[in-house]
């Protein structure tokens, strides 16, 4: 069931959102050009530097879209916080995914910051880890 939010631009944030998940998940990860900023910072469960200006960014997703092979990826209870041009959008998630031939099964937490420049929604900041041990 899809999630319902209560104005019109929370649901624009949430397409917004799945297709930049898609994109990445469903083999391409060139696409996330549409939904990075060019100014992205990350801070990833893998780096331990973080990941600055949308490059950077795209090559950590684009990395793991190829060296993984992603059998499923869901979001649930996904929460927006709309700020004027800005919003927090966080989910949780549940994936699963083949890399050097091991399948693993995981969850976590995600967090965005979204800015609305000239009519689009674009992601300026992520972090996002898989639930603590």
């Amino acid at each position: 069931m899809a999630p319902h939010f209560g104005t019109p631009t929370q649901q624009d944030i949430w397409r917004t959102v799945r297709a930049m998940n898609d994109a990445w998940t469903q083999g391409n990860p060139d696409d996330l050009v549409n939904f990075f900023h060019p100014n992205m910072v990350a801070i990833t469960a893998t780096d331990r530097l973080r990941r600055l200006g949308q490059a950077e960014c795209l090559a950590g997703w684009k990395g793991f879209a190829q060296a993984a092979t992603i059998h499923h990826w869901t979001e649930t209870e996904p929460l927006i916080q709309v700020y004027g041009e800005s919003a927090v959008v966080s989910y949780y998630f549940d994936m699963a995914f083949t890399m050097g031939g091991q399948r693993i099964e995981m969850g976590g937490r995600d967090l965005f910051f979204f800015v609305r420049e000239q009519g689009r929604w674009w992601a300026v900041a992520d972090q996002y880890s898989a639930y603590p041990g």
